[in-house]
């Protein structure tokens, strides 16, 4: 995640379309790290998270943001787990299976542990998606 979100230029691609990122063939020695999908075709798309939180004050649970896109697929991934605050902002690297650009909607989910008072709610306040292909929201 250091180098996120990508340059003005793109995020470098190997193979093929390698040779559209000239700059990056001149380093000798490099080292190249590639996030696949578990399912064909194998895509990930790097996405930043922030996650503000609203309604009680401290809470044990899970959240998680559910992808949906537009053909009816969904992914799930956790977000966070634990003692969770509404003071505190959760940052997270995805590797996202959808292409944002077939997002549809992107579901807020919240499990509060069993010992947890039943009355109690907890919500997002705000959440910010930074696609890393070109730093959109």
């Amino acid at each position: 995640g250091y180098c996120f979100p990508c340059s003005q230029e793109g995020c470098p691609m190997m193979g093929h379309y390698a040779d559209i990122f000239p700059d990056k063939l001149k380093m000798v020695n490099q080292k190249y790290f590639l996030n696949t999908a578990a399912d064909p075709p194998f895509a990930t798309w790097r996405q930043k998270v922030f996650l503000k939180l609203s309604g009680v004050k401290k809470m044990r649970g899970d959240i998680n943001l559910v992808f949906h896109d537009t053909e009816g697929n969904t992914k799930e991934y956790k977000i966070a787990s634990g003692i969770l605050s509404q003071d505190q902002v959760y940052t997270k690297y995805l590797d996202v299976e959808i292409n944002p650009k077939n997002t549809k909607k992107i579901e807020f989910l919240w499990n509060k542990t069993i010992f947890t008072l039943l009355w109690a709610r907890l919500g997002a306040e705000t959440v910010n998606i930074i696609h890393g292909e070109d730093g959109r929201r």
